[in-house]
């Protein structure tokens, strides 16, 4: 079972990142709805679907299990990508990321409890980092493989785009079927609320975790949305058919970080890379934005490197902070911030794009995402051991 999970899991995050429209989507957006702000506002959707199923789903995995919430999680995706490859109006559009959104609700805690069920099954929840790592830089992998082919065909079409996105899902939706049920789980069987009022109280007491917590909502909520709308400044510098590059760069570099970052976080220590990672990505963003050129792309794929890595160390940190029978409640706690976050952020840069341009709003969303720093350097300042504070 164990080694069934773990090459299923590498082989469903494959099939996730290599969506062809992935990397085009806010032009997609903003063409069909005719805005920036339209187009962003459909990112918002998306995340605040999210957040409305993201404790209903993670207590569903808790009560449930992770197998049959993987598969539910599936079947949404699959209906919102058809939803966005019809794609008459705006409204068509809104509608695929609400099962979008509730999509990444079923998968969101989720899919990490059920890899950490899996290895605490056969004694091995030491190693999460690595496997954790191993599963994610096939995702990555993927992404950047697709990043090249979807600025070639979107010359053609960006239908053809969509609807071959719709078979790769429906291919996702087949795996998630064969995945096998972990033991190590402890089904919910308290009262609802007063399992969510324990897992509340739990990020309250446990400073470490909420510090953690704090920082990453911000960070999700400033980093993801910079990605999703970074097609929209590199148009304005490269050909429509180089944004894939765009995205390829950095997927693979994020594939590489995360195959390495079991054994970068046991050298250099999980939270002085979170630090380091959020100095150098902002670095990177103001000089690549304030003075953009043909070489910005690739100067902001650069970052990559660090991803894969920092995006293990926080889910390690946290996953060891979790409690066993609330891991994917608590989790999803933590996701709701952040789905929140970036709801109430891409309304912010879709009216700052329309006024200002992408480079500048880009800019000020940077900014924004500033005290991510501060939050790592408590933490790195309270131990580097990561003894609780």
């Amino acid at each position: 079972m164990f080694q069934k999970n773990i090459r299923l899991l590498s082989i469903f995050n494959f099939l996730i990142g290599f969506s062809m429209f992935a990397p085009l989507a806010i032009i997609y957006f903003s063409k069909v709805s005719g805005s920036y702000t339209l187009g962003t506002s459909v990112f918002g959707i998306i995340m605040l679907s999210s957040a409305l199923f993201e404790v209903p789903t993670g207590i569903w995995s808790d009560k449930v299990g992770r197998k049959y919430t993987v598969v539910l999680g599936s079947w949404a995706r699959v209906l919102a990508f058809v939803f966005y490859a019809i794609g008459l109006s705006y409204w068509w559009l809104v509608v695929g990321a609400v099962f979008e959104g509730l999509s990444r609700a079923f998968y969101s805690g989720n899919n990490d409890a059920l890899l950490y069920d899996t290895l605490a099954d056969e004694h091995k929840e030491d190693n999460y980092d690595e496997f954790q790592g191993k599963v994610s830089s096939t995702e990555q992998l993927a992404m950047g493989i697709s990043a090249v082919l979807s600025g070639l065909i979107a010359i053609f079409s960006f239908h053809y785009l969509l609807w071959f996105t719709v078979i790769i899902q429906a291919s996702l939706l087949f795996v998630s079927y064969f995945l096998v049920e972990p033991h190590f789980r402890k089904k919910l069987d308290t009262n609802l609320l007063v399992h969510i009022k324990e897992a509340i109280s739990l990020f309250i007491s446990n400073k470490k975790l909420r510090l953690l917590s704090l920082a990453s909502i911000l960070s999700y909520s400033i980093s993801e949305l910079k990605w999703e709308f970074t097609s929209a400044f590199v148009l304005t510098v490269w050909p429509i058919w180089a944004i894939g590059i765009s995205k390829t760069l950095p997927s693979f570099g994020a594939a590489l970080s995360f195959y390495f970052s079991g054994k970068l976080i046991r050298k250099f220590k999980a939270v002085t890379i979170l630090l380091f990672d959020s100095v150098y990505g902002k670095v990177i963003s103001f000089v690549s934005l304030l003075f953009p050129t043909a070489f910005s792309p690739l100067l902001m794929s650069t970052p990559s490197l660090l991803y894969g890595v920092g995006s293990v160390a926080e889910k390690t940190l946290m996953q060891h902070e979790f409690s066993n029978h609330q891991r994917a409640t608590m989790s999803s706690l933590n996701s709701l911030g952040g789905s929140v976050g970036f709801a109430l952020m891409s309304l912010v840069l879709g009216g700052l794009a329309d006024s200002l341009g992408p480079a500048k709003a880009l800019v000020i969303l940077t900014i924004i995402g500033l005290p991510v720093i501060y939050l790592y350097w408590r933490i790195f300042k309270n131990g580097r051991d990561l003894v609780a504070i």
